[in-house]
């Protein structure tokens, strides 16, 4: 499929509150090192700003950032701010708070709830901005949420932020949440690797008008640290018969999960970009789906991977 005159509003849209967002957003983690939270070798900064405006250029209105992702003398908000400030009316900036690391790049204990304004400050120092447009409450554990999340709906109602989500939760974390401030997105791991129990709370948050946003969507199972993992034989035959990529394919396969779901896939390569908003063009055949349907359930679940299950 071809790439050059597609734009992501060909995924269709959604609305975040009162914000409309094209489905196909971009995620800016791998904007700072060639993987995730890489403290190697930093990106190159001239690149990492052109993805973001050529994103812009392919009507990308809604990119995924967090002040803990960073790499030495890169961070993804001070590229954003650098790359497109004064920023787009109809952009929408996601961001979360919870984790933390230090310079170093060791991770810290989760913020407590009293810690969660500075986080929110200093997301905003960052970005230059004087409101968040939304915040995901990133949550480690089965653990309840309410205090923590309890404390950004006062920074809400102060009109720090404007929207509220929450991140790797349950539905009773949800429900939780939603006890206490509106709640307009859930961002969760979700692909086409996982497993088929995690569709039911997939298809609740759309019930309840919560957007779904899946993370290591294309990365799949061992893929989200660099690993390389070879695409199934089913996977790749559904992508040749479209003429797509195994991404495209698995970025099209999440995006028909639902309409309240929205994709955040994120790169550092302008040729990568280009691919994956097209994938929003994408529409996979019923025949297509039941054969990934397939492959899907014809895995097997260890014990690691039921211990990340977040369902």
């Amino acid at each position: 499929m071809t790439s050059e005159t597609i734009t992501a509003a060909a995924a269709g849209t959604w609305q975040l509150g009162d914000l409309t967002v094209n489905r196909m957003g971009f995620g800016a983690m791998r904007l700072t090192g060639s993987a995730a939270f890489d403290l190697g070798t930093p990106s190159d900064r001239g690149r990492s700003i052109a993805v973001l405006r050529r994103a812009i250029e392919l009507g990308v209105n809604h990119i995924d950032t967090a002040a803990f992702y960073f790499s030495p003398l890169r961070s993804a908000n001070e590229l954003i701010n650098s790359a497109l400030a004064p920023y787009p009316d109809d952009l929408v900036i996601t961001t979360k708070v919870g984790p933390g690391r230090d310079p170093s790049g060791t991770w810290l204990s989760l913020a407590a709830p009293e810690q969660l304004r500075g986080q929110v400050e200093e997301n905003l120092r960052q970005l230059g901005r004087d409101h968040l447009d939304v915040v995901n409450l990133r949550v480690h554990g089965p653990d309840s949420i309410a205090e923590r999340f309890g404390a950004l709906a006062e920074l809400r109602d102060a009109g720090l932020i404007r929207h509220l989500g929450v991140s790797n939760v349950r539905p009773w974390q949800l429900a939780e949440a939603k006890a206490i401030a509106p709640v307009v997105c859930v961002q969760n791991r979700y692909g086409i690797d996982s497993p088929p129990e995690y569709d039911e709370f997939l298809r609740a948050c759309g019930e309840q008008g919560v957007a779904f946003v899946p993370f290591f969507a294309i990365a799949g199972t061992g893929r989200e640290r660099g690993a390389s993992a070879s695409e199934s034989e089913e996977l790749l035959a559904v992508a040749s018969a479209h003429g797509a990529t195994a991404a495209q394919v698995r970025l099209a396969w999440t995006l028909q999960r639902g309409p309240h779901v929205l994709a955040i896939p994120g790169t550092g390569n302008p040729d990568h970009l280009a691919q994956n908003v097209a994938a929003g063009a994408l529409r996979l055949t019923e025949d297509d789906l039941t054969r990934l349907e397939t492959l899907r359930h014809g895995q097997e679940w260890g014990e690691a991977g039921r211990s990340r299950r977040t369902t």
